[in-house]
C-alpha cells in the first residue's frame, strides 16, 4: 500500500499540551473543579498512585474507556458516600477536559501537510492511549484540515492524506508488544515496506509523577519498540527520540522544528 512509513506517537510528541495536563499546580486545579477532590483524589500523587498507575494496563489495552476504569476505582478504593451518578460525573467533567486540552501541537501542521501530500508515505499515529482517544484525535486532524480514520475500521484503501489512528485501547496491545505491529502490518497490508520512521518521546516527556515515565522504563521501551519494529517488518529503523530539554514553549516549538527538518531530510533520503 506505501512504500514508506512515518510513526508518530501522540502524547508527549504530537499533543505537548497533553503533559501540561498533568503538571502538578494544572493537574490539582482540574481534581478540583471536575468534582474529583471532594471525592478523595486531592492532590497528583493520589491520582497517580491511587487511580491512574492501578488501572493503566487494563485502560490501555481494553475498550472500557478512562471514565469507566476512575469510576471503578474510585468506589472500589475511596468508598465516597455519594451517589454513582456524581462519581460518573466529576469522572466525565476530568476526562473530558484532559481529552480537550490534548490537540495537536499546531507547529506540526507544515510537516504533517507535506507527509499527506507524498502519496507514497502512509503516516501512522501510534498510541498507548484510552479508548476514548481515538476520536478526540481523529476530531483534532480534521480541524487542522487532516483526514482520518481508526486502524480498527480500515477495511480497504487508505488515500494518502488520511492519517491513520492505532490506539492501544483499540487494538487489545501497547507498543511494547509484537501484536501491536503484527496488526498494524497486516491490516496496512505493509510487507513490502522499504523505510519507517518513528517519532517518539517513549514516555520521556510525560508528567515525573506518572510510572510511565521512569527513566529506565523509557530506555527499555524506545529499545523494545525498535527491536519489535525491526523484527515485525524486517528492515533497519530511523528513529527520531522527541525529547524535550525544557517546558518553555520556545524550547518546544524549537523541539517541533528540529524534527521536523529530520523528518524533511527522511523524505528526501528515500527518494
Amino acid at each position: 500500500m506505501f512504500k514508506k512509513l512515518a510513526i508518530f506517537d501522540y502524547s508527549g510528541t504530537l499533543s505537548l499540551d497533553a503533559v501540561r495536563f498533568a503538571e502538578d499546580e494544572n493537574l490539582t486545579e482540574e481534581l478540583e473543579q471536575s468534582g474529583l477532590a471532594g471525592l478523595g483524589i486531592v492532590d497528583p500523587e493520589t491520582f497517580w498512585n491511587g487511580i491512574v498507575n492501578p488501572t493503566w494496563e487494563e485502560g490501555s489495552t481494553t475498550p472500557i474507556g478512562y471514565r469507566e476504569v476512575m469510576c471503578r476505582r474510585i468506589n472500589e478504593e475511596f468508598s465516597p458516600a455519594v451517589s454513582d451518578e456524581k462519581i460518573r460525573l466529576s469522572a466525565a467533567r476530568f476526562v473530558d477536559s484532559y481529552l480537550e486540552y490534548s490537540s495537536v501541537d499546531v507547529r506540526w501542521r507544515p510537516i504533517l501537510e507535506k507527509l499527506g501530500e507524498d502519496s507514497s508515505v502512509g503516516t501512522l499515529i501510534a498510541t498507548d492511549h484510552y479508548a476514548e482517544a481515538t476520536g478526540y484525535i481523529i476530531g483534532f486532524l480534521k480541524e487542522m484540515g487532516a483526514g482520518a480514520i481508526s486502524l480498527k475500521d480500515v477495511s480497504g484503501a487508505i488515500v494518502s492524506s488520511e492519517f491513520i489512528i492505532a490506539n492501544s485501547a483499540d487494538m487489545g496491545a501497547r507498543k511494547v508488544d509484537q501484536g501491536f505491529w503484527e496488526m498494524v502490518r497486516t491490516i496496512l497490508k505493509l510487507d513490502a515496506i522499504q523505510s519507517i520512521l518513528i517519532i517518539d518521546d517513549f514516555g520521556f516527556n510525560e508528567e515525573a509523577g506518572d510510572s510511565y515515565a521512569d527513566s529506565r522504563k523509557v530506555e527499555d521501551r524506545k529499545r523494545k519498540t525498535i527491536g519489535l519494529l525491526e523484527g515485525v517488518f524486517d528492515i533497519p529503523i530511523y528513529a527520531i527520540p522527541f525529547v524535550l530539554a525544557g517546558k518553555d514553549d520556545k524550547t518546544r516549538g524549537d523541539s517541533i522544528m528540529r524534527a521536523s527538518l529530520e523528518i524533511e531530510q527522511w523524505l528526501r533520503n528515500q527518494e
